[in-house]
């Protein structure tokens, strides 16, 4: 492990939120700050399966592809380097994947901004089937059923309305 990794504390920094709300961006910029892996859940799950999240959904439903979130997560929270995880938006919506968030030897931190705050970073966000229809209602049902779940897992909350990115970096960080 670097010097620069051991600012983790040994810990993993996992970043959860609604999609949208910058976990992979900030994600690479700490990864990069303190020396250490970053690990993007979504694309873990591409590069297990060699579909696209969009394949996944359409091909084999929401629950097939929660049921893969949830192990890519469970092995990344695993990994004994210290690393920063960009969790998928739903990934607190399984009980088992939040236990598995508390239990990990890690900080997690929600990056919170609501539906109005993500709304205009998703529109026409390929990567993300579940806005197909209506964004700006799915978002607001996402938000009502995902935030007291991002509260109960969270063991910082950094708001992001407002912010730039690295306003937001420093205060993950922090």
């Amino acid at each position: 492990m670097s010097s620069r990794s051991s600012s983790l504390g040994g810990q993993h920094l996992v970043l959860i939120g609604l999609t949208g709300s910058g976990k992979t961006t900030i994600g690479r910029l700490a990864a990069e700050r303190l020396g250490c892996p970053f690990l993007d859940t979504d694309a873990l799950i591409e590069e297990r399966t060699g579909r696209t999240v969009r394949a996944i959904f359409a091909e084999d439903g929401e629950p097939a592809f929660r049921e893969i979130e949830g192990e890519v997560l469970a092995d990344a929270v695993a990994s004994t380097e210290p690393s920063v995880i960009a969790a998928a938006g739903g990934a607190v919506l399984r009980e088992q994947n939040r236990v598995v968030l508390r239990d990990a030897n890690a900080r997690v931190v929600w990056l919170c901004g609501g539906p109005s705050v993500v709304a205009d970073r998703v529109r026409g966000g390929a990567h993300r089937p579940l806005l197909d229809k209506d964004p700006d209602a799915i978002l607001r049902k996402m938000w009502s059923e995902r935030e007291p779940l991002y509260r109960e897992v969270a063991d910082a909350i950094v708001g992001i309305e407002g912010r730039s990115v690295h306003e937001v970096l420093e205060a993950v960080l922090r």
